[in-house]
């Protein structure tokens, strides 16, 4: 009788180690290209795998774009979550920026490209991208109803429209950003419109 392995080899192992590899090959395939344009076949090269090797870990482009984005939310997590109070979120979404910007650029760059493509209804991350927006902004909006509460807010601000007007702006720097790196500091400049809307130093 044949005794299964516990441990598979080669590029069928399934480890946390090969299967990190294959997202970071797709993070880098679909940050060129997209996800229309980026192939199977690219990752799969960029990761050292054949085409069906890679199929093994994730059997569609669906399954690996989905856990490309699941990847990037677990690791947003650990800066991101919610904290004591209002100003200690707005002050964690500051630090998320900035990580992004310094430690994680091609993300900002998939994210960027994935977010406008996404706007079509058909597309494999549409739900994705509309939940994700909808989290962010009730986020974003709890924080400033908590600073307004707390008499840390600026007079005269509304905590709706200026969610609008942060949400928007960060996914405007990050287009500007894209085009010019060394132009500007993304973090420096959301943490500058969010310390405009407060009365206490964020």
């Amino acid at each position: 009788m044949t005794v299964a392995s516990s441990h598979p080899r080669g590029e069928y192992a399934k480890t946390p180690g090969r299967r990190q590899e294959i997202l970071t090959a797709a993070i880098e395939v679909f940050a060129a290209s997209g996800f229309h344009k980026g192939s199977l076949r690219d990752v799969a090269e960029r990761a050292g795998l054949s085409q069906a090797g890679l199929l093994h870990h994730f059997p569609s482009k669906n399954h690996l774009i989905e856990a490309v984005l699941t990847w990037r939310d677990d690791q947003s997590r650990t800066r991101f979550a919610e904290r004591d109070n209002g100003l200690d979120n707005l002050r964690a979404l500051g630090d998320l920026v900035e990580y992004n910007q310094t430690k994680t650029p091609e993300l900002v760059e998939l994210y960027s490209i994935l977010s406008g493509e996404a706007t079509a209804a058909d597309h494999p991350v549409h739900d994705y991208f509309r939940q994700r927006y909808a989290w962010v902004l009730d986020y974003i909006r709890g924080s400033l109803d908590a600073v307004a509460a707390a008499g840390q807010l600026r007079p005269g601000v509304d905590s709706a429209s200026a969610t609008r007007a942060l949400v928007a702006l960060m996914d405007g720097l990050q287009i500007q950003w894209l085009y010019d790196r060394d132009s500007f500091d993304m973090a420096a400049e959301v943490r500058g419109f969010m310390q405009s809307l407060l009365t206490v130093e964020l």
